[in-house]
């Protein structure tokens, strides 16, 4: 969703959020520089939790526009009971994980220089239920996690009353074995489909595949400076993807969920413009809940982007065909 159309949104977010017993919390695996900015729109309403080894320890935050913020200067693992975790740091930060970089198979990619293990130590670890339990959360809400290899792991770890009623994950699992014993979105995917998640979003990353020998002895062949930025427009292969799944209509009514987690799950929805599965929401939870106000906003609320959507689109395709006969036209009279 763009940023006019979550601000459009606002007004709705506010007035459903606002009623709410227990605000959204959001998890932040691998947190990077800042909170990911499709939870923008919703920060003065939420909880967020982020991990960042780079604090030297659990502290409260205020300069994110957050209701809370919390970051945890601890390794996530999926062992109950281990205070420590063996974590193997790369050149590059963004690399680094609990999990061995696959040197083997990293060799065939550009890219193996960044997974280069500089030195490897003994981390302070914990698990989400032990950092749920610290600050007295029922649980999460939406799950991000970039934690190198072991995504899927870290979601099945959450105690199971716990893991079910997570309502949005976002995973960056790999298609190529970048660690040793890694979570592969082939074995992610699947699994999570049969845990009542639906992919909402997909995004296909990658690296060029070659390797950097092969590159250099190319390099020694070609004198010319601009060489190394022609390297740079070879085809990139698929590595790995940034996916994003929400719970499936099924699923809500086969559990107790409340009011509450419609209406969470609803707006997670229109955050990842799933216009659609917003109104298939509304719908549903009018059948479950009856004809309420909140029923009535989201309906509404779904209708309106929906028809503004249609009027955008409409608007582009109109300026397109205008374009297009004003060409033929200048065309045709210079002929």
């Amino acid at each position: 969703m763009s940023a006019g159309e979550a601000k459009m949104l606002s007004a709705a977010f506010e007035l459903l959020l606002s009623k709410l017993d227990r605000r959204p919390v959001l998890f932040d695996i691998g947190a990077a520089v800042a909170p990911p900015e499709v939870w923008q729109p919703i920060a003065p309403h939420s909880v967020y939790v982020g991990f960042d080894p780079d604090l030297r320890e659990m502290q409260t935050r205020t300069d994110y526009p957050y209701h809370q913020a919390v970051i945890v200067n601890e390794a996530v693992t999926g062992d109950a009971g281990r205070s420590h975790a063996h974590f193997y740091f790369t050149k590059s930060p963004t690399c680094s994980s609990t999990l061995k970089p696959d040197a083997a198979s990293l060799a065939e990619y550009l890219f193996a220089d960044l997974f280069v293990v500089e030195r490897e130590a003994g981390v302070r670890a914990t698990t989400l239920d032990a950092v749920l339990d610290r600050l007295a959360l029922p649980g999460v809400d939406w799950l991000k996690t970039d934690s190198q290899g072991t995504d899927l792991r870290l979601f099945e770890s959450l105690k199971p009353d716990r893991r079910a009623r997570v309502l949005a994950l976002d995973l960056e699992p790999g298609l190529i074995d970048a660690y040793v014993g890694e979570d592969l979105f082939v074995d992610a995917h699947k699994q999570l489909l049969k845990s009542g998640f639906w992919l909402s979003n997909l995004e296909v990353q990658g690296t060029v595949k070659m390797r950097s020998s092969t590159l250099r002895r190319l390099k020694s062949m070609e004198p010319d400076p601009a060489f190394d930025q022609a390297a740079t427009s070879i085809k990139i292969s698929p590595g790995w993807v940034n996916a994003r799944y929400l719970r499936t209509l099924s699923w809500l009514a086969q559990g107790d969920f409340s009011k509450r987690d419609y209406v969470v799950l609803w707006v997670f929805a229109c955050l990842d413009a799933q216009l659609g599965f917003a109104g298939d929401l509304a719908v549903e939870y009018e059948k479950r809940f009856g004809q309420d106000d909140t029923a009535r906003l989201m309906l509404a609320e779904a209708l309106q982007e929906i028809r503004r959507l249609g009027h955008r689109r409409r608007s582009i395709f109109e300026k397109a065909k205008s374009l297009f006969f004003a060409r033929k036209l200048s065309v045709s009279w210079n002929d």
